[in-house]
């Protein structure tokens, strides 16, 4: 029987849904996945000031801080998205936040943006293989674009490690799927189109792996006819333009993920091409919502 479940976390409406024996069985199962993501966003978050980004962060141009294994192996993964991206994909980017609100239609000044690009720059960050040093007081690190997808993951596993073979983790939109529905059929998934409100414009069919999408209209304001989105190059301080948004399939929500935002930040030739080299199954929405989709044309 399936069995579905709403939760909060990560700032985002989430939702499991998993095949078991009973309601009991399956509570017990969805109370240990979502504890996992609970435990993931204690520890990461930018906002608790007892994760270990906190710590991280508030050592920055004073003391190394040490680190244990998990976070070694983010950092790694981080590190190898950077070197994948040319340095767009930059964790020590999460300091353009702190002058663009995407609640207020209002773009920050030059000085603004020079000032938090100092901060800027994965290079210049001292690590060892248990401990890391943030060189410059005011430099942060923010696991954006990784953490909430590292968490989707560890749902899933959690769930798998308790026996269950057909499950799908929804976490605001990053889907890792645990084997098919009970019957066999996959799970359909509806790629919200990125300027209709409300509506898809395509849809995929996953048995296995993960799902996620990374777009412009998540977080925006709209100001003299030019849309400004949360997703900020490290080079320039200023929104991407060019492509409304990236979907990927893959064997899991952090690789999907990180091809979704490495493929947003470069842009409309290469972040497409950048998708097409690295996922066999997207759906790349261009400026003008036309779609470039492998393997096939996505499902209306």
């Amino acid at each position: 029987m399936l069995h579905k479940f709403r939760f909060k976390a990560m700032a985002s409406e989430n939702e499991l849904q998993l095949y078991a024996n009973d309601r009991t069985q399956a509570e017990a199962l969805a109370a240990a996945a979502t504890a996992e993501v609970s435990r993931i966003e204690e520890k990461y978050s930018r906002y608790r000031t007892s994760s270990v980004v906190s710590q991280i962060n508030a050592g920055a141009g004073k003391v190394p801080v040490g680190l244990d294994q998990e976070t070694v192996t983010l950092l790694d993964y981080a590190e190898r998205c950077y070197a994948l991206s040319d340095g767009l994909f930059d964790i020590t980017s999460g300091v353009l936040r702190q002058i663009w609100n995407f609640s207020v239609p209002k773009v920050p000044s030059k000085k603004e943006i020079e000032e938090k690009l100092a901060l800027i720059g994965w290079r210049s960050v001292e690590r060892t293989s248990s401990s890391i040093f943030l060189p410059r007081p005011g430099m942060e690190i923010d696991f954006g674009g990784i953490g909430k997808e590292y968490a989707a993951d560890a749902a899933a596993q959690r769930l798998m490690d308790g026996g269950v073979r057909h499950a799908m983790v929804n976490l605001a939109g990053d889907i890792r799927v645990i084997g098919p529905h009970a019957d066999g059929s996959p799970w359909k998934i509806g790629i919200t189109h990125p300027r209709l409100r409300g509506s898809v414009i395509a849809s995929v069919a996953v048995s296995t792996g993960a799902t996620t999408t990374s777009g412009d209209y998540e977080r925006f304001f709209e100001l003299d006819g030019r849309r400004y989105c949360h997703i900020l190059n490290p080079r320039t301080g200023y929104p991407v333009s060019g492509l409304q948004s990236v979907t990927v399939c893959a064997p899991s929500c952090l690789v999907a993920g990180s091809i979704c935002t490495i493929g947003m930040l470069m842009g409309p030739k290469r972040g497409a091409a950048f998708v097409a080299d690295n996922a066999e199954r997207f759906i790349v929405v261009k400026h003008d919502s036309s779609v470039i989709s492998a393997p096939r044309d996505p499902m209306p």
